[in-house]
């Protein structure tokens, strides 16, 4: 089985509601979609969704490289051949995971659809059974933020993820409401997304939600921070998860080196896809740090990739996929009970892609052949 065609589209997926983080503010989200064609007629899906901020990578800029540099170099390539295919996209191109990710995650879903498993079978088989969904809030006003986080309790979900990273006393005002909403008994992870900037607005933070239960604090300082995370991770009792920090191996050899954190967000767009990840979560598991795998607001393609591999670790023990929860319109159909996400057993990465949609959503395409 060789691959004989990429097909690459730059799309929108149009959200319900603005997306609001501490550095950015989405109306939609705009993602790259690759399908790989095999000389034995498999197709495999794959997505790398972008973020300057994050990985320094461009949506204009990710198309370029799978459409001139990655795409031609794999075709001919057998997809069930993981290795080498990250080993000739790393010898062609420094970086560029999210581009990277896109081709590794299509490469996974045709190497299932072609042996009959799912992809979760490939990296040693499941482990979990379901996963509770974590609702992501958008950072709001206090009350907008309490009345949305009571809501959804409302309709089921048990664990709310706080988007924060403005103004420190503004942000405990946001917490402080949501705590006093939702009650105690309701799980909630404070995003900070970088908003912090360093370990002393951080631990200013800290004392003023001493009164609150927090499963987590996630990345308050600038991502190349490691050694403020230290420093908050020493004098605070709160939990400490790194996001941005954590990009690839290295990063990963000097936060278990320094005891940097308690839990890592292993993202496939960070990283390069399926295959790194599961390496990452590896090189945690042996330093006995958790995991959890999130996203960069996904459609039903990269949110579906990021839940086989969480399926398939017992390291993994949350997850924040709920990409395709937030689109008014979505090319695949991976399915949520929530509050649970419970993945079925079909080929790849068990989704149907509706090609009707994703041509609607296309600004532009390419097509790369041998």
């Amino acid at each position: 089985m060789k691959i004989s065609e990429i097909d690459i589209y730059a799309i929108h997926l149009p959200l319900y509601e603005p997306f609001v983080i501490s550095y950015a503010s989405y109306d939609y989200m705009p993602s790259i979609i690759v399908k790989i064609t095999t000389d034995t007629g498999v197709v495999g899906y794959g997505e790398g969704v972008a973020d300057e901020h994050v990985t320094g990578e461009s949506w204009e800029g990710t198309f370029a490289i799978l459409k001139n540099t990655l795409a031609p170099k794999l075709i001919g390539e057998n997809p069930l051949h993981m290795e080498r295919i990250h080993a000739l996209m790393d010898a062609e191109i420094y970086a560029a995971p999210t581009a990277k990710a896109a081709l590794d995650i299509a490469c996974y879903d045709a190497a299932g659809k072609a042996l009959g498993v799912p992809v979760y079978d490939l990296l040693g088989g499941r482990y979990h059974e379901a996963f509770p969904i974590t609702h992501v809030l958008s950072i709001g006003s206090p009350e907008a933020m309490a009345d949305e986080a009571e809501e959804r309790v409302a309709a089921g979900y048990r664990s709310m993820k706080m988007k924060v990273g403005t103004q420190v006393a503004e942000d405990v005002k946001r917490i402080e409401a949501v705590r006093a909403r939702v009650g105690e008994d309701i799980a909630i992870r404070v995003d900070v997304n970088q908003g912090w900037k360093n370990s002393a607005n951080t631990l200013q933070g800290l004392k003023k939600l001493e009164h609150i239960t927090l499963d987590w604090l996630e990345q308050p300082v600038k991502a190349d921070d490691i050694d403020g995370m230290v420093e908050v991770k020493s004098k605070s009792s709160v939990p400490l998860m790194i996001d941005e920090g954590l990009r690839g191996f290295r990063e990963m050899r000097e936060i278990i080196a320094k005891r940097a954190a308690d839990k890592v967000n292993i993202k496939l767009m960070k990283c390069g896809g399926i295959y790194p990840a599961m390496k990452l979560a590896h090189m945690a598991e042996m330093a006995g740090i958790e995991c959890q795998v999130g996203s960069m607001v996904e459609s039903s393609i990269g949110s579906a990739a990021g839940f086989h591999v969480s399926f398939s670790k017992k390291v993994i023990t949350s997850v924040e996929l709920t990409g395709p929860l937030k689109f008014s319109k979505d090319v695949g159909n991976l399915q949520y009970d929530v509050p649970f996400i419970c993945l079925n057993d079909r080929p790849g990465l068990g989704i149907d892609i509706d090609e009707a949609t994703l041509q609607e959503l296309t600004v532009f395409s390419e097509k790369v052949t041998g």
